[in-house]
């Protein structure tokens, strides 16, 4: 199959991807938009939203949708690396012998990463950098297509341990959910409070998100996009000559290049879900919020101004 006719057979597969995705979660189109454009980019993504929006149910459901192998890990402040990654044990032959953790499957959920020690969210960043893990000397590679898809809640502060920076640059989105419009929490609770069973269908195979994903890298984007997409995250460094004065009086801290990377590559994907054969610049700003809202740090004349992660990014363009 060409490439070209890869992409369309994408933008229809997408579109059933969807509506499979919407019998079970309603409304909340922008953060499956999201999580989509992360999953076909090969890359991680944040959900961040206070309890009760659905959050598991809808990663649990893209997973049934996509037809991947899902494992939900709930992090508590007493969970050990080894809970993630697995360990080492003496079998009845006195030998050591690998039995394998949660991580060895294709979508991870990690409910409310925030909740764990920084030692056991550590024991994450190998996998989601270089899909593989490192347990008693041994390398172990993991299986592909391979996501982290984390929660956390943004109220509760007690008991938790802000995720470090390194970590959230692994995160090629952060999204932020909201609660439901009106119309949409009667349907949630009409839909929910009944008997009815609703069945999601798989329409992928691991090999088929694979093969889409390698077709987004092939996409070619021209020099001008490239360039505007690092202009972009430039302009977030307070001490780089592009930034404005906006950006000096607000930011503390701007984003990496990983950041660059990212913003290209889902522009790619979001190009290709839209049916167009190469990006420009409106699809780099289509997904900037969610790639760079995690990246930059604000100063504390930001907050107590009250100014938002998602205005800044909006100054840039």
């Amino acid at each position: 199959m060409s490439d070209v006719a890869a992409i369309q057979n994408l933008v229809q597969k997408q579109k059933e991807l969807k509506k499979e995705i919407s019998k079970i979660i309603v409304g909340q189109e922008e953060v499956v938009n999201q999580i989509v454009l992360s999953v076909f980019s090969g890359g991680h993504a944040l959900l961040v939203g206070v309890p009760g929006l659905a959050k598991t149910l809808m990663v649990n459901t893209i997973s049934q949708a996509l037809g991947l192998d899902f494992k939900r890990i709930q992090f508590t402040p007493d969970l050990m690396p080894s809970d993630i990654l697995g360990s080492e044990i003496l079998d009845e032959n006195r030998s050591f012998k690998f039995i394998k953790g949660p991580i060895f499957s294709n979508i991870i959920l990690a409910d409310e990463i925030n909740r764990t020690p920084p030692k056991t969210q550590a024991a994450l960043l190998e996998a989601m950098q270089e899909k593989a893990v490192t347990i008693a000397g041994h390398h172990y590679k993991l299986d592909l297509p391979f996501f982290v898809l984390a929660t956390q809640n943004p109220i509760e502060q007690e008991g938790t341990y802000p995720l470090p920076e390194a970590q959230l640059d692994r995160f090629m989105f952060a999204v932020k959910l909201d609660y439901p419009s009106f119309a949409e929490e009667v349907q949630v609770v009409k839909s929910t409070t009944t008997d009815n069973n609703v069945q999601v269908n798989a329409l992928f195979t691991a090999q088929e998100i694979i093969d889409f994903q390698h077709l987004i890298r092939r996409i070619p984007v021209a020099d001008n996009v490239i360039e505007y997409a690092v202009t972009l995250v430039s302009k977030t460094r307070p001490n780089n000559p592009l930034a404005t004065d906006f950006v000096k009086n607000y930011l503390d801290w701007g984003a990496g290049p990983r950041a660059s990377q990212n913003l290209i590559l889902a522009a790619k994907t979001h190009a290709a879900l839209n049916g167009k054969f190469s990006p420009d610049i409106e699809d780099v700003q289509a997904v900037a919020t969610g790639i760079l809202r995690h990246r930059i740090i604000k100063n504390y004349k930001a907050d107590a101004e009250g100014i938002s992660e998602e205005s800044i990014i909006q100054k840039l363009f």
